[in-house]
């Protein structure tokens, strides 16, 4: 029930949905018949499009891994659904990261395992996920090796080499600075653009060009040319699905930024080229692969207090979050934290200051005694948007003309980064109309944020009362997609915020 106030009378909008709507608040001015709604703010954990945690090498409903060790980087070993989306231990996510070698993608050379993704981005679909991705050149031994054909066309021969931050110059597990390397590389990702860019199920890739699990160590010993040449193939492949860059060696970012900047030039530091930009953010997002490490390494040095916050701002990124996503994952498993006795509230903290809107935890079990507080985590980490006020005529007259306003606060840390437009619908039985605005909620970044415009009601919509709602959509199907955080939600996804009389007779100022 919605009660609105005309002048002193007080009259009351019965709804078959009544019991949803209580708590929202109403008016009618006299004045300006203009129907006030201000809905009911909720605080339930909302799982939505491109943030939260992600699952990994798995999907939603799947088991996790057992104690604190992992898979990655290896064909995933598919379990039976067993009817439940559900994860023990693990919140619901809307994404899955699937990490895999390039020798399982490219097994022959010019030969692609396409089907490997394509039932990765059908099985993520069908778990209401979307994929995040990352092929990474190799591992650490023989098993997750560079293709085969590789080996065999260029001679060199395998020998086991140091991972992680330990790759140096002459340790590398192959010379990247043969030709081939870029070359054949660079020529899989291209294929892998031309393929999926733009793949509504595509999350995200993430920009991987070297070493170990793709992580990019030593990437800094590279030449320009070969730099060059492996970010280009990235850079110019996805225009449509957004890409991440590590947080590696200024070089590397700087490149990747300069490409990022339609006419920027490429021959000036990162911290130069954000100096120059001011507040514009570049248009390519970033990752760090060891969110929590507050010393796995060094009892003097660690990535949390050490490493990220001066390396967001000299790579130029600090502003990156204003239109590319910022993903992370931990270091280890979130229970090696606990074993280690790190603070989960300082890491939250940072990573909202980071402005994180996706967290690989490793498909691991969070701790129980987590649980609230990942609970208050994710509802602070990416977009939350709360309806603070909307507003709109009590009748529609002969112009067609509905105008509202809309006052919106983001409460979580990031914008969305893909189109979610706002639409109207109008409904009464069987007659329906959904009217689709422009609004970007790219744009609403965390705060307040205020759209008003006006939307024409069809002419084939016959006069009548209708109940008015709103929602975030599916830019192709006009589908419900994002859950606010208010009251009030129907079984479709549409939230109501009152009536409207829809009438085509004419003003008598109209006449």
């Amino acid at each position: 029930m919605i009660q609105c106030d005309k002048g002193r009378a007080v009259r009351s909008i019965n709804f078959a949905t009544v019991a949803l709507l209580v708590g929202l608040a109403a008016g009618l001015s006299a004045q300006q018949n203009t129907v006030v709604v201000k809905p009911v703010e909720i605080h339930d954990v909302l799982v939505n499009p491109g943030i939260g945690f992600v699952t990994f090498q798995r999907f939603n409903g799947d088991a996790l891994n057992a104690g604190t060790k992992w898979t990655e980087g290896f064909p995933i070993e598919y379990q039976p659904f067993q009817g439940s989306l559900e994860n023990k231990d693990f919140p619901m996510t809307s994404i899955a990261y699937f990490r895999v070698y390039w020798r399982f993608l490219e097994p022959e050379k010019g030969v692609y395992n396409w089907g490997m993704i394509d039932r990765a981005l059908r099985t993520a679909h069908a778990r209401h996920q979307t994929l995040m991705l990352r092929i990474a050149p190799h591992g650490t031994d023989a098993a997750s090796d560079v293709p085969a054909w590789y080996r065999q066309e260029t001679g060199e021969k395998f020998h086991a080499a140091p991972g992680g931050w330990q790759a140096t110059k002459g340790k590398w597990l192959i010379d990247p600075e043969n030709p081939a390397y870029a070359k054949e590389f660079s020529g899989f990702i291209r294929a892998l653009g031309n393929r999926y860019d733009g793949n509504p199920d595509l999350d995200l890739v993430d920009i991987s060009i070297l070493a170990a699990w793709g992580e990019g160590a030593g990437t800094n010993l590279l030449t320009d040319t070969t730099r060059h040449a492996l970010i280009d193939s990235y850079m110019d492949s996805f225009h449509k699905t957004p890409l991440v860059t590590q947080l590696g060696d200024e070089k590397t970012v700087a490149y990747t930024l300069s490409k990022s900047y339609e006419g920027a030039s490429d021959d000036v530091t990162a911290k130069q080229r954000a100096a120059s930009l001011g507040d514009e953010p570049p248009h390519v997002g970033w990752r760090a692969d060891c969110l929590g490490d507050l010393g796995t390494f060094s009892k003097t040095f660690n990535l949390m207090t050490d490493d990220y916050p001066e390396a967001i701002i000299n790579l130029g990124l600090a502003n990156a979050w204003k239109t590319a996503p910022v993903t992370m994952e931990a270091c280890g498993v979130m229970q090696d934290w606990k074993n280690r006795g790190w603070d989960l509230q300082y890491i939250i903290d940072q990573s909202i200051r980071w402005h994180m809107s996706s967290f690989n935890a490793k498909s691991s079990p969070v701790p129980p005694e987590w649980h609230a507080l990942v609970n208050d985590w994710l509802n602070r980490m990416g977009y939350r948007f709360v309806l603070r006020r909307f507003t709109y005529p009590a009748t529609i007259d002969a112009s067609r003309k509905l105008v509202f306003t809309s006052w919106w606060e983001n409460k979580g840390d990031a914008p969305a980064y893909r189109r979610y437009p706002l639409a109207l619908r109008l409904k009464s039985g069987e007659q329906s109309a959904i009217l689709v605005t422009n609004a970007d909620v790219r744009t609403w970044m965390p705060g307040d944020n205020l759209y008003n415009n006006d939307v024409f009601v069809p002419r084939s919509l016959p006069d009548g009362d209708y109940t008015l709602e709103i929602a975030l959509v599916d830019a192709a199907t006009r589908e419900p997609k994002i859950k606010l955080a208010i009251a009030g939600v129907e079984p479709d996804g549409w939230y109501p915020m009152g009536t409207v009389k829809v009438s085509t007779m004419a003003s008598p100022a109209s006449q």
